[in-house]
């Protein structure tokens, strides 16, 4: 541990809120198309965070450790917070601004519960390894969540002009990620997600990522009356081009990190910066005004 380094953090729910009255649809105005990248994220946010909350509240009761469950529970806190926070900003902004998230909302609502939920008909051992199967998968999903989240702790926004507020809102969500990237690894470990159940959750995270973020952005591109109506090859180019641009994370950047996660050594101590994290979160307008 560097002299920085604040070492283990209690992990807390921060009652964060935002104004979106002054946010533009463009909210890098020379960026549309990374806009509404980005923007898509709300779209998915809301559900699956609900989704992580629900798998492990169920899955909460079979803890005995301690400091596992007390880790769990600061989780649950953050991740309920990133919900609500992102389910605003659907209706506050995209919807406020002529796209209706209801459509996509629903669709990202039958997946995570009916598709991804629990399945109570099964027996009690099928049950269980069904749990088991959502654990590994959210622990591969919150590591991407982790690099994604330092990567907007370190992302050039601001020289793009954006938008503060949106700028806040996913730096003091990534600062959180990052904050707590140890929990989901450390639970998948617990419940007995071996190396390659974990990676090919990976894979499948990984993969539905991509597919779901490119259908919202085209979902939101759409809705938007200044953009042509792009399919998805031309969104691809889009895609490209915002990356040489430093607008988006890259897709060797994104490829890097998943093949940090298939690593037998792999641990989530070294995705992003505890400190840096602490620090954004005593800075962040937001995260200040929730105290």
């Amino acid at each position: 541990m560097n002299a920085h380094d604040p070492g283990e953090v209690s992990l807390q729910a921060r009652n964060v809120s935002f104004d979106w009255t002054q946010t533009p649809l463009h909210w890098m105005p020379e960026e549309p198309v990374a806009s509404h990248t980005v923007s898509a994220l709300n779209l998915l946010l809301p559900e699956g965070e609900r989704w992580f909350c629900a798998t492990y509240t169920e899955a909460l009761p079979l803890i005995a450790d301690a400091k596992l469950r007390e880790d769990v529970l600061g989780f649950i806190g953050q991740e309920t917070m990133h919900a609500e926070t992102h389910n605003v900003v659907l209706y506050e902004y995209l919807d406020a601004h002529g796209v209706d998230p209801r459509p996509f909302a629903a669709h990202a609502e039958y997946l995570m519960r009916k598709v991804l939920g629990p399945r109570p008909a099964l027996s009690a051992k099928a049950q269980k390894q069904q749990l088991v199967s959502r654990i590994a998968l959210i622990g591969a999903i919150e590591h991407m969540t982790a690099f994604l989240g330092d990567y907007a702790l370190n992302s050039r926004w601001d020289e793009f002009d954006g938008d503060a507020s949106m700028i806040d809102l996913y730096r003091w969500h990534g600062a959180e990620e990052v904050e707590h990237r140890n929990v989901a690894h450390d639970v998948a470990m617990y419940f007995g997600v071996g190396y390659v159940r974990r990676n090919i959750s990976m894979l499948v995270g990984f993969l539905g990522f991509i597919v779901l973020m490119l259908r919202g952005t085209r979902y939101i591109v759409q809705q938007d009356p200044t953009m042509r109506n792009r399919g998805y090859i031309a969104l691809c180019l889009g895609w490209r081009s915002a990356m040489r641009r430093g607008s988006l994370p890259s897709f060797a950047q994104m490829t890097k990190g998943v093949a940090r996660y298939l690593k037998p050594s792999y641990t989530p101590d070294d995705e992003g910066s505890t400190a840096q994290a602490v620090a954004y979160l005593a800075k962040s307008p937001a995260a200040r005004a929730a105290l």
